[in-house]
C-alpha cells in the first residue's frame, strides 16, 4: 500500500479546501468590516480615539486566542472543531445588531475573533495533513488569495455603507453571511478527520481506516506512523521553547508579528491614513489600495516556490520598510507619486503575506504543528492589535508622517531577524515524503 500523501488530489481533497477557502473569506470579511463599520457609525453617535482603537481591534485580540485554540485541535482534533465554529462566530455576529453599547460590542468582536483562530490554525493544520505532498504548501499559499477577497469585499461594502450611516450595526453584522454560508457547507460536506492527527494519538487502525473510506483501498499512513512509537499527542505547549523548538518558535512569531502590525493597523484605518496624506477621494485611493493588495498576493503566490523563504521574508519587509521611510522623507511630493509609492509598499506587503500560513506550518512537525502555528499567530494577534489600537491615536498625534514612521520600525525590525534566524523550510511536506 502507498502513502496517502502521494494520492492523487481527489474528492476528499476539494471538500477539505473548499471548506478552508470559505473559512478565508469569512475571516478576512470580518476583520476587513470593523474599519469601515467603525467609520460610519462615528458619523452617528461618539466613538473616542481610543475607542475606535479597541473595537478595531477587538477580534485581532480574540485571535490571540490562537495558541489555546491550536493547543486544543492538537488535543482533540481539526474536524469537530471546525464543524461547529462557523456556527458560534454567526450568532456572534448577528448578536452585533442587539447593541450600540461599546464594551458589549468590544466583547463581541474578541469572540468573533476567538471563532476565527479555529480557521487560522486548525483549519490550515487539516488541509497541510490531508492535501497531497507538493499540493499542500502550493494550495495554502492560495489561501491569502481568498482572505484579501474576503477583505476586499468587506472594504467594498463598507464604502457602500458609508452612505446609510445608520445601518452601522448592520454593516457589522454583515460578516454572519459567509459564516452562515461556510457553516452549512461544512456541515453538508462532514469533514474528515486528520489521518496523521489520529495515528500521532496512537489511533493507527483509525487512521487508515479514515484514509480508505476517502481515498481507497490502495492507500495508507507513511511507515513512520505505523512504527510502535509512543503516544505524541501528550507534547506539552513549553516544548514549543526546547532547544528544538525554540528557534523556530521566536522567528515564526516575530515574523508574523512585525508583518501584522503594520498591515493590519494601516489596512483597517486606510481612510485616516490616506486623508492625512492629503490625498483627495478616498473611496477611489482605497480601491486602489485594494486592487495593489490583490496584486501583491497574486504576485507573492506566484514567486512562492521559486525563491527561498528567507530571501522572500527579508525582501518583503524590506520593500515595505523602503516605501513607508520614503513616503516619511518625501511628504510634499506631488500626490500621483506619493499614491505610487503607497501602492507599491501595499503590493510588498501583500506578497509577504503568502508566507503567513506555509511558513509558520513547514516550522513544526504533525505532533505540534496547530499549537505552534496558534503560538506565531497569538504573538502576531498582539502585534496586529497594536498597530490597530495605536494608529487613529497616531494619526490624530502626528498625522499620517508620524504614522508610517511608526509603522515602518516593525518592517526594519523583521528583516533583521529574519535575514541573521529564519531557518529554511523545504516545499515539501516531510512527513509525507518520510516513508514514501
Amino acid at each position: 500500500m502507498q502513502n496517502y500523501k502521494f494520492a492523487p488530489f481527489s474528492d476528499v481533497h476539494t471538500k477539505v479546501y473548499l471548506s478552508i477557502i470559505l473559512g478565508q473569506i469569512a475571516c478576512g470579511y470580518a476583520l476587513g468590516i470593523s474599519g469601515p463599520a467603525l467609520t460610519t457609525a462615528a458619523d452617528v453617535i461618539n466613538i473616542s480615539d481610543v475607542w475606535m482603537g479597541l473595537i478595531g481591534a477587538g477580534s485581532l485580540i480574540g485571535l490571540a486566542g490562537s495558541a489555546i485554540v491550536g493547543r486544543l485541535g492538537d488535543k482533540v482534533g481539526r474536524a469537530g472543531l471546525l464543524m461547529i465554529n462557523m456556527y458560534i462566530f454567526t450568532i456572534l455576529s448577528l448578536l452585533q445588531l442587539t447593541t450600540n453599547n461599546l464594551s458589549l460590542l468590544f466583547v463581541l468582536r474578541i469572540l468573533i475573533g476567538l471563532m476565527m483562530a479555529v480557521d487560522y490554525t486548525v483549519g490550515n493544520a487539516l488541509l497541510v495533513e490531508w492535501l497531497p505532498a507538493g499540493e499542500d504548501s502550493k494550495r495554502q499559499s492560495h489561501l491569502l488569495f481568498y482572505w484579501t477577497i474576503g477583505f476586499i469585499l468587506a472594504n467594498v461594502l463598507g464604502s457602500l455603507m458609508n452612505n446609510f450611516p445608520s445601518l452601522w450595526q448592520w454593516t457589522f453584522a454583515s460578516s454572519a453571511g459567509i459564516g452562515l454560508i461556510t457553516a452549512i457547507f461544512r456541515t453538508v460536506v462532514k469533514l474528515p478527520k486528520s489521518p496523521t492527527w489520529l495515528a500521532s494519538q496512537g489511533k493507527v487502525k483509525a487512521a487508515e481506516r479514515t484514509i480508505k473510506r476517502n481515498l481507497g483501498f490502495k492507500w495508507s499512513l507513511p511507515k513512520k506512523f505505523k512504527l510502535p512509537a509512543k503516544k505524541e499527542g501528550t507534547v506539552s505547549w513549553t516544548d514549543l521553547f526546547s532547544k528544538q523548538y525554540l528557534r523556530k518558535t521566536l522567528v515564526g512569531s516575530i515574523f508574523y508579528t512585525c508583518q501584522s502590525f503594520t498591515f493590519f493597523g494601516i489596512s483597517t484605518f486606510l481612510p485616516l491614513l490616506i486623508e492625512g496624506m492629503g490625498i483627495k477621494n478616498p473611496d477611489v485611493s482605497t480601491y486602489l489600495y485594494d486592487t495593489a493588495m490583490l496584486a501583491g498576493v497574486l504576485l507573492g503566490t506566484f514567486f512562492f516556490n521559486k525563491v527561498s523563504r528567507r530571501f522572500f521574508l527579508v525582501s518583503g519587509f524590506s520593500v515595505a520598510a523602503i516605501t513607508l521611510i520614503s513616503l516619511v522623507i518625501l511628504a510634499h511630493i506631488a500626490i500621483p507619486l506619493k499614491l505610487t509609492i503607497f501602492m507599491i509598499f501595499a503590493i510588498g506587503l501583500s506578497a509577504h503575506l503568502v508566507l503567513d500560513y506555509t511558513y509558520t506550518s513547514e516550522l513544526f512537525d504533525v505532533k505540534i504543528r496547530a499549537t505552534g502555528v496558534g503560538t506565531c499567530i497569538t504573538a502576531s494577534r498582539f502585534g496586529a492589535a497594536a498597530g490597530t489600537f495605536l494608529l487613529p491615536i497616531l494619526a490624530n498625534i502626528g498625522g499620517a508622517r508620524l504614522t508610517m514612521m511608526v509603522c515602518a520600525i516593525p518592517m526594519i525590525i523583521g528583516a533583521l531577524v529574519c535575514l541573521f534566524f529564519a531557518p529554511e523550510t523545504g516545499i515539501v511536506d516531510k512527513e509525507a515524503t518520510n516513508g514514501r
